[in-house]
């Protein structure tokens, strides 16, 4: 019997909409992460543009910046106060790279010893400040606050992340993004500055714990390494989550071992490398001691300071009266906020890192003024603010939210960058 020939109906056909199915795919995916994130990255942008605003018309206003060094919270603009301070270390790096060494300084100030360097600084956020000015053609300054801007945004949204996982309420991610955006250290945020793409990567590296994705908060949380020695609080969190996983064994033995191995190679990776490159093994600890003067003291300078600004005293380092008054009443603040978020009984990740974050900010000496902004990272500290915030109306949230913003303008602002040192 011969074969019947086959019709061309019957040969499977390819699908020419193949393309078209995947663009279309990717078109949902995007609408869906607008539809989730959206509300939390709107709420936080808008805020924080008040704020910035306001710190823009203060510093207009008092012309004090066009007095002082473009080094030292000074410029030819407004704007070019939010590239000072560590924002020109940054540059520095971004431009002219590393070159790490300890000088000594014969007959310096008292308590530094070793000349000032520009390895104190993490090299993930200058490598991107430099990478971004080469594909966008922007200026050192003009890259480095896309990063920040952009960075903050994704803060926004893995801080709303982490609260919707948390609480299983949208709206209260939405206000803890918000409430981001006007904490009283919030000022670094839209600056020359690395501290929103470390809060980024860090809640980010904590949903990933939280939603048991072990292999990805290893790797963001070894990134984290590179942008800031504060890493090691984020470090012991995921390693300690990881540890506690691998003996629960849900998740199996490979993936939680991965992200504890991973977690600590950026930072070790730095630091080693700074030793090495002066020659000394403790050279990056040197320096933060000798050339910046911080280091952890136990709390020591801490107490000091509080008990300064108490009793109305000055003799305590890095005396900023108006930054410190504020300092004391946050630190005076942490024992409700900690007690408040661990009522919410919040994964282990969280915890462990929010009071590692508080307690290597107030073990370490430093500039007192800038406990607020130390602090920034510690955002599950807002969780239970923003829950007990959820029930309020809209025009009363906003104004709350909105008032708040204003205030941030003129302390996390104003004060931090012009009446103290940042």
């Amino acid at each position: 019997m011969n074969a019947i020939p086959a019709v061309a109906s019957d040969v499977p056909e390819k699908r020419s909409e193949e393309p078209e199915d995947t663009a279309r795919s990717w078109q949902e995916r995007g609408r869906a992460l607008v539809v989730r994130f959206g509300p939390a990255v709107w709420c936080y942008a808008v805020l924080k543009l008040i704020g910035f605003t306001v710190f823009m018309k203060l510093l207009s206003f008092s012309g004090e910046y066009a007095k002082k060094p473009a080094r030292f919270g000074g410029g030819a603009n407004p704007w070019d106060v939010v590239a000072t301070w560590d924002g020109w270390w940054y540059q520095q790096v971004a431009k002219f790279g590393y070159h790490p060494a300890l000088v000594p300084i014969p007959n310096g100030p008292v308590g530094f010893s070793v000349e000032q360097n520009s390895a104190a600084f993490f090299p993930l956020y200058p490598g991107l400040m430099r990478m971004t000015s080469d594909v966008t053609g922007l200026g050192l300054y003009g890259a480095g606050m896309l990063v920040s801007v952009v960075a903050s945004l994704f803060a926004a949204a893995g801080i709303y992340a982490v609260v919707e996982k948390l609480t299983g309420d949208a709206r209260s991610g939405v206000i803890a993004a918000g409430i981001w955006a006007i904490a009283p250290g919030s000022g670094a945020e839209w600056a020359v500055y690395s501290d929103s793409l470390f809060v980024a990567l860090a809640a980010w590296a904590c949903y990933c714990v939280m939603a048991r994705q072990w292999v990805a908060a290893g790797v963001i949380t070894l990134v984290a390494g590179l942008n800031r020695p504060t890493s090691a609080a984020l470090i012991g969190a995921v390693g300690l989550a990881a540890l506690v996983e691998l003996y629960r064994r849900e998740s199996g033995v490979l993936r939680p071992l991965a992200a504890m191995l991973l977690a600590p190679l950026g930072l070790l990776g730095y630091v080693g490398w700074v030793g090495w490159r002066t020659g000394e093994w403790g050279g990056y600890f040197r320096l933060q001691h000798d050339a910046w003067l911080h280091y952890f003291d136990w709390g020591q300078g801490t107490w000091h300071a509080i008990r300064g600004v108490l009793l109305g005293r000055s003799d305590y380092p890095f005396a900023f009266p108006v930054p410190d008054l504020f300092a004391t009443l946050i630190v005076l603040s942490l024992p409700v906020l900690i007690v408040l978020l661990v009522r919410l009984r919040p994964p282990l990740v969280l915890t462990a890192y929010t009071l590692a974050t508080i307690v290597s900010v107030l073990g370490s000496l430093g500039i007192f003024g800038n406990v607020s902004r130390y602090l920034l990272p510690a955002f599950p500290l807002f969780i239970a603010l923003a829950v007990g915030m959820r029930k309020l109306s809209l025009p009363v949230l906003a104004t709350v939210l909105g008032t708040g913003a204003v205030a941030s303008g003129w302390y996390a602002g104003y004060v931090i960058f012009e009446l103290g040192v940042p």
